[in-house]
């Protein structure tokens, strides 16, 4: 990992962007990884099937805090049909860094609470409960 990219990390972590709730959301759902105790909830405010409002609050581990940061500004004013179609390997190149197995739930929990939230994916195709 490049200095710069960890620096990036930190950098959400420590000053995480759109961190908070929304009083009257139109989503909102949270999850937790069992397995380490991160936890990761998502609002939305949702507009002509656009997310118009994203906020996450949680506590975690410094890659599944940062991730929830950099999706809340990766997903705003994108419509929904687009926000359906991202990956896991979307979060993973915005993150920019190799995540090990044991760091992977940790890195696309926010994507699994978003994806849950509006469309009922619950997990990555091919993916083990």
């Amino acid at each position: 990992m490049s200095l710069d990219q960890m620096e990036y990390i930190l950098d959400h972590y420590k000053n995480p962007r759109n961190h908070g709730i929304i009083l009257e959301p139109d989503i909102s759902h949270e999850e937790g990884n069992p397995e380490c105790g991160d936890v990761v909830r998502i609002d939305l405010k949702i507009t002509d099937n656009k997310v118009t409002e994203a906020k996450f609050s949680g506590k975690g581990c410094t890659i599944s805090q940062a991730a929830a940061s950099m999706l809340t500004e990766m997903i705003m004013e994108r419509n929904l049909d687009d926000i359906k179609t991202m990956t896991k390997d979307d979060i993973l190149n915005v993150l920019g860094i190799r995540v090990s197995p044991i760091r992977f739930k940790c890195a696309t929990l926010a994507l699994k609470v978003l994806k849950s939230g509006l469309f009922g994916i619950t997990h990555w195709p091919g993916e083990e409960e």
